[in-house]
């Protein structure tokens, strides 16, 4: 075999190796948490792993993840947007928008939490029951679908100088549940910007 034709033969047994080696179907490596931000870009925070950063689904709404779900559940959502009104105000619209099987009184069964997290006053709020969603959103009056088994986590954030934001994390309550311990951690991850996360 001449010369020219071994260093053909040599070029194409590594295309080869190259292309069919294990490492060539490797999966791609997690994508790491997404860092994004509130009140005007003054705090900081680190979206868990799993959540994965979409356009909003509406004008109003800052920043939103879906996070997916097991089977042919929908996705969960988590929506973060500021926005006016007391906190007791919200928290009550909030259960406006969930029913309970049992006919029982949502704003009686919600839990509440009280936590200050860097400088800022943070209620979080756990929601369970039938959700009454309203894909078209709240202003548009279209139908009203009811998603039983659904769990909502949230937070109001009371910052001192930008106003209230609101983190609504929502959807089926086994993929809540799977993300509980996310959502949490990053909200007691929240810094001021330009301070690294927790």
């Amino acid at each position: 075999m001449s010369q020219l034709s071994s260093a053909r033969w040599s070029f194409f047994a590594c295309l080869v190796l190259a292309v069919f080696s294990p490492a060539a179907f490797a999966q791609p490596a997690a994508v790491e948490a997404t860092a994004f931000t509130i009140a005007g870009g003054g705090l900081s925070l680190n979206a868990p792993a799993g959540f994965q950063r979409v356009r909003p689904k509406s004008g109003m709404v800052e920043t939103e993840f879906a996070i997916p779900s097991e089977g042919d559940s929908p996705a969960g959502r988590m929506t973060v947007m500021g926005a006016g009104g007391s906190v007791q105000a919200n928290v009550d619209r909030w259960a406006g928008q969930f029913a309970q099987p049992d006919g029982g009184v949502t704003k009686d069964k919600l839990t509440t939490k009280k936590l200050e997290i860097a400088g800022s006053r943070v209620t979080l709020v756990d929601i369970n029951g039938t959700f009454l969603d309203q894909p078209a959103g709240p202003f548009a009056g279209g139908p009203t679908v009811q998603r039983p088994d659904y769990r909502m986590l949230a937070a109001i954030i009371e910052t001192p100088a930008a106003g209230n934001y609101f983190l609504k994390f929502y959807g089926p309550a086994a993929t809540i549940e799977q993300h509980a311990e996310g959502f949490r951690t990053m909200l007691e991850g929240m810094v001021p910007a330009g301070t690294p996360a927790r």
